[in-house]
């Protein structure tokens, strides 16, 4: 069972939930290191699906006042702000996996195992929220630098907790306040504390089912490091990418396009690496149908390319009953 639900009233209604892969924004085999040209690409074309009506040749005003290292001087026109009207972006909802950050230390100390009366396991968590929330401050600046007014909200220090590795509790209310006060919330994949194995880690993609059960966006996008959900690991060279996956009321999905041949309905082989403690591809797809049921659209597509910007820009939401077939990724959504 997950905690109590609150309901939330929003003065306008949330777009569209991102989750960043960490796969997608980070170099996964090479520990705590950014993959900082998707994670520009990815900041950029947010931006551009945030202010859609908008001119694009409005002037970006970055929010990163910070110095950054090897530049001598802090980034900051205030006359730009002062002569700009305030640009009513869509309202936007991030999540990040942690990629190359977390997960080392938190496999190592066997935090997702739980048991904080040891002194390796508690180390480990310590050591896990350091290397998380460094990437979450770097995603943040990331966004904040092509003009997104975001805010780094990691669900340890919001309250967030688990029982059995399922949310027992999540305070939503800083969430909640950060959007009606026209901020982009960016949580993370985080260790946290569980009611009955001490602590856990809380992945990403259960943060994102679980926002979406609330917030109830018109959309949900999942940005990876493949075009897609396979049918088998895409390294594989017959692997195929399914385009459309349909889930009924009892949770049970089914492959729509392509018509594959001798294969159950269910059998999607995944792969996840060995420092992996979040189920990787496999838990992505069981909660992206979880979403699904709820009524919202679900698409997993690769970061960084222009089928990304037409997924998060809504075109495919718009041409649901007909998604373009130069369109490469997965479409999963609920069917009655």
């Amino acid at each position: 069972m997950e905690g109590e639900k609150q309901e939330i009233q929003h003065t306008k209604p949330i777009r569209c939930i991102v989750k960043l892969g960490g796969a997608a924004i980070t170099c996964k085999d090479e520990l705590e290191k950014i993959n900082k040209k998707n994670l520009d690409i990815v900041s950029s074309q947010l931006r551009q699906a945030m202010m859609l009506g908008w001119s694009s040749s409005m002037k970006v005003l970055g929010m990163d006042w910070s110095k950054r290292h090897g530049e001598s001087e802090v980034s900051c026109n205030i006359d730009d702000f002062v002569h700009n009207a305030n640009v009513d972006s869509s309202r936007f909802v991030v999540v990040h996996g942690a990629g190359s950050f977390g997960h080392f230390q938190a496999s190592k100390s066997g935090v997702h195992k739980g048991g904080l009366d040891q002194s390796l396991v508690k180390a480990g968590f310590v050591a896990t929220r350091i290397s998380v929330t460094t990437l979450n401050l770097e995603v943040v600046r990331a966004l904040a630098r092509e003009g997104i007014p975001s805010i780094g909200m990691s669900p340890f220090s919001c309250g967030w907790s688990t029982k059995e590795k399922n949310i027992a509790s999540a305070d939503l209310a800083a969430v909640d306040k950060a959007i009606d006060s026209g901020f982009i919330p960016v949580l993370h994949g985080d260790a946290v504390l569980d009611k009955l194995q001490g602590c856990s880690i809380l992945s990403g993609d259960v943060i994102i089912r679980h926002l979406a059960a609330h917030l109830k966006p018109e959309y949900v996008v999942f940005l990876t490091d493949v075009f897609g959900v396979y049918d088998r690991p895409p390294t594989e060279p017959d692997a195929v990418l399914l385009r459309e996956i349909a889930v009924g009321k009892d949770g049970k999905w089914s492959v729509v396009k392509p018509v594959l041949q001798n294969m159950d309905k269910q059998e999607v082989q995944t792969t996840v690496a060995a420092h992996d403690t979040t189920g990787g591809m496999e838990t992505k797809i069981a909660e992206a149908a979880m979403i699904a049921r709820l009524g919202i659209d679900v698409y997993i597509v690769k970061a960084a390319t222009n089928h990304a910007l037409r997924a998060l820009s809504g075109e495919l939401r718009d041409k649901r009953d007909n998604i373009p077939d130069d369109w490469l990724g997965t479409v999963i959504r609920f069917m009655s």
